[in-house]
């Protein structure tokens, strides 16, 4: 989870290929109004976010159900929000990665073909209510690492979250 240009995706992808774990990429399910609002510039509310999140619940509902582990890149920048996920499945973990407004700006300005343009994000920092101190949440500094880097570091942790056989 974080803000757009943290690298969700591609650490989400890369963490997936380290244990074999099923993708979920949370940006496939925003329905076209709310693609066309971020892609005009205009920052999602509450209410535009509320189906999205319910969708990304049962994706997440029926992975779990399936047997799969699923890793859902999302930005969940609010609490409520991860409280929402955290209901659909019990003793979901959250991995936050943390960048700078600065760093997050370059990386959506560099790339290309993402509907989020880069004058959104200090919007995202506004509404981000950073998960330090919330249960089963890892926090890793976005800027410092590279992908693989981070893969390793989550999966690491969530290795130790499993429970003893």
């Amino acid at each position: 989870m974080g803000v757009a240009g943290c690298g969700k995706s591609s650490v989400g992808q890369a963490l997936c290929r380290l244990n074999g774990a099923t993708p979920i990429e949370g940006d496939a399910f925003h329905p076209p109004e709310n693609i066309r609002k971020m892609s005009a510039g205009i920052p999602l509310t509450d209410e535009d976010r509320s189906g999205w999140l319910g969708v990304l619940c049962e994706e997440l509902r029926r992975a779990v159900a399936a047997g799969r582990r699923p890793v859902l890149a999302c930005s969940a920048l609010k609490r409520s929000y991860r409280e929402r996920l955290r209901e659909a499945v019990p003793g979901l973990g959250f991995v936050y990665l943390e960048l700078t407004p600065a760093v997050a700006a370059r990386r959506v300005a560099e790339r290309p073909g993402h509907f989020m343009p880069a004058s959104m994000i200090d919007s995202q920092f506004a509404t981000l209510e950073a998960p330090h101190g919330e249960p089963l949440t890892l926090v890793l500094d976005a800027s410092r690492q590279d992908v693989p880097q981070l893969a390793a570091a989550i999966d690491a942790w969530w290795r130790r979250q499993q429970p003893e056989p």
